[in-house]
């Protein structure tokens, strides 16, 4: 099998605008040009994931199964359009909202980098070429601690953003 690319794209504030516990599609404004990134992505043979922290499920505001739900809508939306989501990977944990039940996924909260590693275990990629864009700086900390560079989104089209992100890979 052949290696491919990655992108691991965080969800709120780089896909869609991050409004606050967002988890019904309902809930989702698309980050300008987010399905044409997603889309040229695509098109450039990465493998395109999403990893994101869901403090939310912890907290009690909603369960991981409307996670699950809106990452399957996310997908189909983007498919539309000639994007796709291969994986997702979300944690829904958080050290002050923590009863034990998500304190097997402390590892997977980003800065931690658990969530990259299991989906470089679980995929064959080029890790040279691949990449982590994310709005935080925990999220550039998560990727600095998986060996994958990572870019920081401060806002404007995102496929604009993209196209630079891919000037700068090696070949």
């Amino acid at each position: 099998m052949t290696k491919r690319p990655a992108a691991f794209l965080d969800r709120d504030g780089v896909l869609n605008r991050d409004t606050g516990y967002a988890h019904k599609p309902e809930q989702i404004e698309w980050v300008e040009g987010a399905s044409d990134a997603v889309a040229l992505l695509k098109e450039r043979g990465f493998l395109v994931f999403i990893v994101t922290n869901q403090s939310g499920i912890a907290r009690g505001y909603y369960e991981s199964s409307e996670v699950e739900a809106l990452h399957r809508w996310m997908d189909e939306t983007l498919r539309a359009v000639g994007g796709a989501i291969d994986d997702a990977r979300y944690s829904p944990f958080h050290p002050d909202f923590d009863d034990g039940r998500f304190s097997h996924l402390a590892d997977w909260r980003k800065p931690a980098p658990g969530m990259i590693l299991d989906l470089l275990s679980s995929w064959d990629i080029d890790l040279p070429r691949s990449f982590l864009i994310g709005d935080q700086i925990s999220d550039l900390q998560a990727a600095e601690a998986a060996g994958l560079r990572g870019f920081l989104f401060g806002g404007g089209n995102l496929r604009d953003f993209v196209e630079q992100v891919l000037e700068n890979l090696p070949h």
